[in-house]
């Protein structure tokens, strides 16, 4: 168990989302922990991001804007600096509820034998009015192993030595990176989902990458299946295909969502 309160540190990935970006920070930087290492890693934008977040430089422990290979390679640029005990991400136009951090911290010190821990997640619109919930449920290896995910990837917090064990993520994936990390993290330790405890509100829009994610991101975690040896007769393998089968009705849903 921790006997000190321990750093939190959190990194943001951003390319050009200067609409939502300065709510971003403004929800790390309001919550209601203090001991927090903000590490912001910007992919070279040129909306403005960088003006934003010269607003805010006093505050941010690390932040840099240089081209980069994606939202996978800024995420191992951000942990490779970080200093914290407790790891977390948070995209450029997604957003913390304040005591998310406070809480997720009280937990994981509470709870030495978890080593990740995840809450409820809210949807929101491009004018951050909830329209939805993310399914979240409790998982462990054998689900995720089997496509059953459920973890809501900004509301999930976890230990920074167990990062170290199985770090870098796979800079080849641009949509399962958390899945990847999901499935090696569970291989080390017991994940913990809180119901109930809503952490943060993931923002769906026109330019988001999750409305466009089945056609690629499912693809990528069958990769990370046949890397670990799974089979074609496998659960996430049919679940693939329903998937692929029902993609044009999944793709309106999610469009009409944030067109309401």
């Amino acid at each position: 168990m921790m006997n000190r309160q321990p750093l939190v540190s959190i990194v943001t990935p951003s390319f050009n989302q200067s609409p939502y970006l300065e709510e971003t920070i403004r929800s790390v930087l309001g919550q209601t922990y203090e001991r927090i290492e903000y590490i912001l890693i910007d992919g070279g934008s040129t909306d403005g991001s960088q003006e934003i977040i010269r607003r805010y430089s006093d505050r941010i422990a690390y932040w840099v804007s240089e081209k980069d290979k994606g939202q996978t390679d800024a995420l191992n640029k951000g942990f490779k600096v970080a200093h914290g005990d407790i790891f977390a991400w948070l995209n450029s136009d997604d957003l913390y509820h304040p005591h998310a951090v406070e809480e997720a911290v009280a937990y994981l010190m509470d709870h030495p034998q978890v080593g990740v821990v995840y809450g409820d997640l809210d949807f929101m619109d491009e004018n951050s009015q909830v329209i939805g919930h993310f399914p979240a449920a409790q998982t462990d290896l054998k689900r995720l192993r089997r496509g059953y995910v459920h973890i809501p990837q900004p509301a999930t917090f976890f230990r920074a030595e167990l990062w170290r064990q199985v770090a870098p993520l796979d800079d080849r994936f641009y949509f399962a990176m958390d899945y990847d990390l999901w499935v090696r993290l569970a291989r080390l330790t017991e994940f913990k989902y809180l119901p109930g405890k809503r952490w943060a509100s993931f923002r769906l829009h026109s330019d988001a990458k999750t409305i466009r994610a089945d056609e690629r991101c499912w693809p990528e975690m069958l990769r990370v299946h046949y890397r670990d040896g799974g089979s074609f007769f496998s659960p996430i393998v049919l679940k693939y295909l329903l998937r692929k089968l029902a993609a044009p009705l999944i793709r309106w849903k999610r469009r009409r969502m944030f067109k309401r």
